[in-house]
C-alpha cells in the first residue's frame, strides 16, 4: 500500500471542540491506514499540535498521538512540508491567525465563525483567493445523518414548495457555581468572540441555505438570561453577550424560518437541536441521527378543537426516512472532504465565502437586535 503525508498544522489543539471532534476524526483516518485517494495511495495526516498552554499540550499529545507539538506558531507555520492550517482557537483571534497562515502559503480550512464581522470575513476570502490557496470552513451539521437524510428529501423534490422551517436549539448551560458550565468561558465575553448569535447563526445560515432555501432577510431579538458566571479557574464574571436569540428568517421564494436559540432552556425534545420543515407536498422533522417524514396523503384530518381531548396520536402518520447505519464523526466527513479537495482537486463547497455567508447573518441579526427592525442580506459576490 502506497502512502502519502500531508502535514497539517493544527492550531488550538487543547480546546474542547478540537479534542472531542477533531482530533478523533483526523486519529481514525490515521489509524486506519490513511484516505483513499482517487490514484489509490493512502493519505496519513501528520500535524503539529499548536496550542498555548504547554500542560494542556503535552496531555493532548499522549492522548492523540500526534507526537510534533509546540507553543510557537510561527515555528509551526515556518515548516513547507506542513501545506495545511486549521484554526479552532477562541473565535476571536482567528482572523488573525488565518491572515498569518496565508502569508506563510498555507492551506486554509477553519472552524466557524471565520471573523466577527463581514468586512473582515470577505476579507480572508480575498486574501485566500488571490493568493492562489484553497480554502475552507467547518460546516459539520451537514453531515449529521438526520440532516442528511433531510437534504437528501430537499434534492428529490419531496417538500414541493417550502412554506416554513422551525429550528429548536438549546441546553441549560451551568453558570458555574452550582455546576462546572459545559462550555468555555471566552463563549460568554464580546472581546474573545463569544455570544451565541456569532457562535450559532454561521451555522443556522448554512443549514438552512442547503436544507430550505436561501437566507435573504432577518428579524431577531436577544437576552442576556444569565449576567454572572464563573470560569474554568474560578474567577467570576460578568457576561457581556447574549445566551438566548429568538429570529425569523425570510428565505427566497418567500418561506419564513423561525429560530429558537438558548442557553438557558431545559430541553424536553429528542435532541438538543431539531428541524422541522414543512412543505406544500410533505413535512420533515430531524435531529442529529434521525429524520421523519410525512407526506401530504398521510396528513391528518378531522375537526380541530383546544376545548376537548381529540385523541389524536400527532406522531403517527410519520415514517422513518433512511439515514446512514453507520455514520462517520461528521468532523471527520469535513476533513475528508477537504483533503481530497487539496489533493485531488475535489470540489468543495463550504469555502471561506461560504463561511463569510454565516457571518453575514450573524451581523445582520446584531443590527437587527439593535435597530429593532428586519435586515435584507444582500447576495455576496464570489
Amino acid at each position: 500500500m502506497t502512502t502519502q503525508r500531508i502535514g497539517i498544522v493544527f492550531n488550538g489543539a487543547t480546546g474542547e471542540l478540537a479534542r472531542r471532534q477533531h482530533l478523533p476524526g483526523l486519529m481514525a483516518i490515521r489509524d486506519e491506514g490513511g484516505l483513499r485517494m482517487a490514484d489509490g495511495t493512502r493519505l496519513v495526516p501528520d500535524l503539529i499540535l499548536v496550542g498555548r498552554d504547554p500542560a494542556k499540550l503535552a496531555a493532548t499529545v499522549a492522548q492523540t498521538g500526534f507526537t510534533r507539538h509546540t507553543i510557537s506558531l510561527d515555528t509551526a507555520l515556518s515548516n513547507p512540508d506542513d501545506t495545511v492550517f486549521f484554526d479552532a482557537a477562541p473565535s476571536g483571534l482567528r482572523p488573525a491567525l488565518v491572515r498569518r497562515a496565508i502569508a506563510a502559503g498555507k492551506q486554509i480550512y477553519c472552524e466557524k465563525p471565520i471573523a466577527g464581522d463581514l468586512a473582515d470575513a470577505l476579507a480572508l476570502h480575498h486574501l485566500a483567493q488571490s493568493a492562489g490557496l484553497k480554502s475552507g470552513t467547518v460546516q459539520d451539521k451537514l453531515f449529521l445523518p438526520g440532516f442528511a437524510a433531510m437534504l437528501a428529501l430537499r434534492h428529490a423534490g419531496f417538500f414541493g414548495r417550502v412554506l416554513e422551517v422551525r429550528v429548536e436549539m438549546g441546553r441549560w448551560i451551568f453558570d458555574g457555581f452550582t455546576q462546572p458550565g459545559q462550555r468555555p468561558s471566552w463563549n460568554y465575553r464580546k472581546q474573545d468572540g463569544g455570544g451565541l448569535i456569532l457562535d450559532m447563526f454561521p451555522h443556522w445560515r448554512y443549514m438552512i441555505d442547503a436544507l430550505a432555501g436561501e437566507v435573504r432577510s432577518v428579524s431577531a431579538v436577544c437576552r442576556t438570561h444569565i449576567p454572572r458566571r464563573r470560569s474554568e479557574t474560578g474567577a467570576d464574571y460578568a457576561v457581556d453577550v447574549e445566551d438566548s436569540v429568538f429570529a425569523d428568517l425570510e428565505l427566497a421564494d418567500g418561506a419564513i424560518a423561525s429560530i429558537n436559540s438558548s442557553w438557558a432552556t431545559r430541553a424536553r425534545r429528542e435532541f438538543p437541536i431539531q428541524v422541522q420543515i414543512d412543505g406544500l407536498d410533505g413535512s420533515a422533522v430531524a435531529g442529529p441521527f434521525a429524520c421523519w417524514q410525512q407526506t401530504a396523503a398521510q396528513t391528518m384530518g378531522g375537526p380541530i378543537s383546544a376545548a376537548v381531548s381529540q385523541g389524536t396520536d400527532f406522531f403517527a402518520g410519520w415514517d422513518a426516512t433512511p439515514v446512514d447505519p453507520a455514520p462517520i464523526n461528521s468532523y471527520r466527513a469535513g476533513w475528508e472532504m477537504f483533503l481530497r479537495h487539496v489533493i485531488d482537486d475535489t470540489p468543495f463547497p463550504y469555502t471561506l465565502l461560504q463561511g463569510a455567508k454565516g457571518v453575514q447573518l450573524a451581523e445582520a441579526a446584531y443590527q437587527s437586535v439593535r435597530e429593532r427592525r428586519w435586515v435584507d442580506l444582500p447576495s455576496l459576490a464570489g
